[in-house]
């Protein structure tokens, strides 16, 4: 079942026609004494915060950004420490269905009661945990940073036998997934702002399936998991290789190298690209078209260098073969839709 919009929840509708809804709030323009009611009354609409004097009377800082689409949501929540219920009645009245599934880039899980749990379950706090939101809880958790995957219960019923067993259940968080589904997490906060509805749902439900196949605790990852861990490792090589298109020395091999990944793997995933090289090149060329519109005065000899090409000569060819048409054309050309526009 999707999730209800968040209070103050914005829309934004792609040409696909898909929408991407995004929100921001944060207590910081808030008076002391009115921050934590404040952030009671934003998260009111899936869990209760428990309030404190304390809290009330010396302020409460917290910020959340929320991204929802095609079913799924995300969050990135930084707050002081407090305290969350989501009561049996809660659960009984409103119509929340999904699974969210907490990381935390900053502290951690804390203290999770209020489950039907085994004698034997380790109540350590955690980096990652499971809440079925059909089930109640109550978590007292430290100052903390975390992102949070909303996945529809029909998506973690598909997944998972038992589904509702997961719930308040953590990861080991030295475990190949667990890493891998915190850092694709990590990639998601800072990349959501820029992704339209379409892009946003399938980086979710990327992040959906590294969690879902981390609980299914497979050794060898079924068809999801291994597609899902694929993409996310891609991404991460594609992120790395745009922070460092203006190195010189940025190639396939120091690629592999800081990312401490299998050079036969990664070079295998990238054949459709041409290889890990050649998507490299084209890399640098998109980004070198793009230079040559932002800064107009800017010689052809300083874009090319700086994007570590050996010689203006070189990076000409590789750019007319890449776009039909030299640097310095494209430039004209671009300036003149740019005036026509204006």
């Amino acid at each position: 079942m999707n999730a209800p919009p968040a209070p103050g929840e914005l829309a934004r509708e792609p040409a696909s026609g898909a929408v991407l809804a995004a929100s921001r709030f944060s207590t910081h323009a808030q008076a002391r004494g009115e921050q934590l009611i404040a952030w009671r009354e934003r998260v009111g609409h899936v869990v209760d915060v428990v309030p404190s004097r304390g809290q009330i009377e010396g302020g409460f800082r917290g910020q959340i950004d929320r991204y929802a689409a095609a079913g799924f949501s995300f969050t990135d929540c930084t707050t002081d420490a407090l305290v969350l219920e989501r009561p049996v009645a809660r659960v009984s009245t409103d119509r929340r269905r999904d699974f969210a599934f907490h990381l935390y880039a900053q502290g951690d899980s804390g203290l999770t009661t209020g489950m039907r749990r085994k004698r034997s379950a380790d109540e350590t706090p955690t980096r990652i945990i499971a809440m079925d939101m059909n089930q109640p809880f109550r978590v007292e958790r430290p100052a903390c940073r975390v992102l949070s995957v909303f996945v529809p219960q029909e998506t973690v019923d598909a997944n998972l036998p038992y589904a509702e067993s997961i719930h308040g259940q953590g990861l080991a968080p030295h475990t190949p997934l667990a890493q891998l589904s915190l850092a694709h997490a990590l990639a998601l906060a800072d990349t959501l702002p820029q992704l339209d509805a379409a892009q946003a749902a399938e980086a979710m439900q990327v992040a959906a399936q590294l969690l879902l196949a981390a609980y299914r605790g497979e050794a060898r990852l079924g068809e999801r998991g291994r597609a899902a861990a694929q993409a996310a490792v891609m991404n991460q090589v594609r992120r790395y290789v745009d922070a460092n298109l203006h190195h010189a020395d940025l190639t396939p091999s120091t690629v592999v190298a800081a990312l401490q990944l299998k050079r036969a793997t990664i070079y295998r995933w990238f054949e459709q690209e041409g290889g890990l090289g050649a998507y490299i090149r084209h890399r640098r060329l998109r980004e070198a078209a793009d230079d040559l519109v932002r800064f107009p005065h800017l010689l052809v000899t300083e874009i090319a260098y700086g994007l570590g090409f050996n010689s203006a000569s070189d990076f000409t060819r590789a750019f007319r073969r890449a776009f039909g048409m030299s640097p310095l054309d494209m430039r004209a050309r671009a300036l003149e839709l740019r005036r026509a526009t204006a």
